[in-house]
């Protein structure tokens, strides 16, 4: 395991690696596998980056976003003209059936609201407009359209679990409570974690998946 210093530096020099990252800008602080990261950024696109950078550095058992965004002064738009960037390209994207989708902003922060049939939909109108100019925050309000579940829906979620890494499925439990997934257990890294809480996802009927999945090495 770690100590609190190698892991500060590991999440330090990661963020300093990633060329859309402003490593100056950010904080880090590290306690027990928890890593807090504090400091003002220019883009809501690089918070997502600072994130995933995080994300990747292994030891990190919970993040604490404490970034806030301070737009650059090129980086200013008025409302309604992100309005009006987030609408095209939603429009645009292949994958989001932007006819269902509405977006709100308020002061640069964008809210999407509507509905569709499938998680992956939902998370690619998210990310069509994160790296738009001029947002500070995106709220992802999309609800997922109700759908019939299929009686035996935890045992297909386990199998698809199952195809990605047997290893980790055996230590994941899986609970199906009506349209929700619940998912506990202990995955040995955030790659692990998401993929999990995507294979949940991807069942057909689900409406919420509830990820209690915890990250760090089984003893």
């Amino acid at each position: 395991m770690k100590t609190d210093a190698q892991l500060k530096n590991d999440v330090t020099l990661e963020l300093e690696w990633d060329p859309a990252i402003n490593a100056n800008q950010v904080g880090v602080i590290a306690k027990a596998g928890v890593v807090t990261l504090t400091g003002h950024l220019e883009t809501y696109a690089e918070k997502a980056a600072v994130e995933r950078a995080v994300q990747r550095v292994e030891g990190v058992r919970a993040l604490a976003m404490e970034l806030d965004v301070k737009l650059a002064p090129n980086h200013h738009r008025s409302d309604a003209e992100i309005a009006e960037a987030a609408e095209t390209s939603l429009r645009w994207h292949a994958l989001v059936p932007s006819d269902r989708i509405r977006a709100k902003v308020e002061k640069g922060w964008l809210t999407l609201s509507g509905d569709v049939d499938w998680d992956y939909q939902r998370r690619g109108a998210e990310k069509a407009v994160r790296a738009l100019t001029g947002v500070v925050g995106v709220s992802n309000n999309i609800t997922i359209r109700a759908t019939a579940t299929p009686t035996n829906i935890a045992t297909r979620i386990r199998e698809a679990l199952e195809r990605h890494a047997e290893r980790e499925a055996k230590r994941i439990e899986v609970d199906v409570s009506g349209t929700t997934v619940t998912l506990r257990g202990r995955v040995e890294s955030w790659e692990e974690r998401q993929a999990a809480y995507g294979a949940a996802w991807a069942a057909p009927g689900i409406d919420r998946v509830v990820n209690e999945l915890t990250v760090g090495v089984t003893p």
